[in-house]
């Protein structure tokens, strides 16, 4: 059936142990953590193969980072209206679909490689069905896990699966670079597809949840309530793309070796954050929590700009993972609770595209400051946006205070 509440294998509703709370989080954030290792093998390896094996200039090597990030901006609104429809189990298993689809294509890419052309194009189809692939799985397993331990632990079912897509890429970027150099280019087309089968065939016999009764709300109207939250999402998501996008060659221009594990420090960073700090949210309130990871972000930012040895850059690289870690959770919970339970999908939908839009922009963006400014200059232009940040959730604060004072 197309409507997961009909089906007689739901979530029963009962109370839930904190132990059993956790555990049907983990479960759903799995989800999660297949799709970003599939997204995290090819990360470290795939902008060199563009630029040194394809021979194409670094805006095209950004560009086919971004084409993912581009695709899963224009079909968020789509995720989310599926899983406020159709229920966040179908959304997730079509996700893992397309992200098969993607590694089968990369594939394909690597084969064509001695026509550059076909390679490219091939590539940048295969980045096009991942990112549709991670925008419903990503979406997706959040509500999923919320439907299935409840919305009063929506922060902590966010933050464990931010903690699955970091672990993931922390694993996947260093494990991309051995595939590669072990068994060529190819082999990493092929592992994601297969993450995906498995992803497919566990999303298949796991647990139904209900949808949501309710008037449904346009997309237009969700976005526009949290557009300022969703701003915030995009300056300080900025850093992440950088680092991204053009750590590897940033490390090969400073003829530093080791660069996998400065994603793979921004990552664990990241993960240790949001273990150590599950709470910070609830304690503190999530502008305040925002404000404090901006100011981090940007010093780790400005840390990788000045940055004269490995060492330094290694440190920068997991101060902006430290920083960005409960971001997204901090403002995403205020931005789910502006719209009514039969639209959270749709909300968290729209917020998202914020982190869509920055990671497709950041790409040729930076490609652009290379060009003119060199590498180094890419972090600084991050660092800005983190402080632009800090601002934007500092006016949110205040907005937020006297309103509360108001009412």
């Amino acid at each position: 059936m197309s409507d997961d509440s009909c089906s007689p294998t739901s979530v029963p509703a009962r109370p839930l142990t904190p132990a059993k709370v956790t555990q049907q989080i983990i479960a759903t954030a799995f989800f999660t953590f297949l799709v970003y290792l599939a997204i995290g093998v090819p990360m470290a390896v795939l902008p060199g193969y563009i630029h040194l094996d394809l021979g194409y200039s670094s805006v095209v090597a950004g560009l086919g980072i971004s084409v993912q990030y581009f695709a899963t901006f224009v079909s968020r609104a789509n995720a989310g209206r599926m899983i406020d429809t159709v229920g966040a189990k179908q959304t997730v298993m079509r996700g893992m679909l397309l992200c098969a689809g993607s590694g089968g294509m990369l594939l394909l890419a690597a084969l064509a490689q001695p026509l550059p052309f076909l390679s490219l194009v091939l590539l940048f189809a295969s980045r096009a069905l991942l990112g549709l692939g991670e925008s419903l799985v990503g979406t997706g397993a959040i509500m999923w896990g919320v439907g299935r331990v409840g919305s009063e632990n929506t922060a902590k079912m966010i933050s464990w699966n931010g903690i699955a897509t970091y672990s993931a890429l922390a694993i996947g970027a260093p494990l991309g670079v051995v595939l590669d150099r072990s068994l060529g280019f190819a082999v990493i087309g092929l592992t994601g597809m297969l993450l995906a089968v498995l992803g497919y065939v566990l999303a298949r016999g796991g647990p139904v949840t209900p949808v949501v009764q309710g008037e449904k709300l346009s997309f237009k109207l969700v976005l526009r309530r949290v557009f300022a939250y969703g701003m915030g999402l995009a300056f300080g998501t900025i850093g992440f793309g950088s680092i991204a996008t053009f750590i590897t060659l940033y490390y090969a221009n400073q003829h530093w070796g080791g660069a996998a594990f400065a994603l793979t420090a921004f990552s664990s960073a990241f993960v240790g954050a949001r273990l150590l700090f599950a709470n910070a949210i609830n304690r503190f309130g999530g502008y305040r929590v925002a404000i404090v990871c901006f100011l981090i972000e940007a010093v780790g930012l400005l840390l990788l700009w000045v940055a004269s040895a490995p060492e330094l850059a290694l440190l920068g690289a997991a101060l902006t993972g430290f920083g960005f870690a409960l971001v997204f959770p901090s403002l995403g919970v205020e931005a789910v609770n502006l719209v009514p339970a039969a639209n959270r999908g749709a909300a968290l939908a729209a917020y998202s595209v914020f982190l869509d839009l920055a990671l497709g922009f950041t790409g040729p963006l930076a490609g652009l400051i290379v060009g003119q400014l060199g590498y180094p200059e890419v972090f600084l232009f991050a660092a800005i946006a983190a402080i632009g940040a800090v601002a934007l959730s500092l006016s949110l604060y205040r907005s937020a205070q006297q309103s509360n004072g108001q009412g």
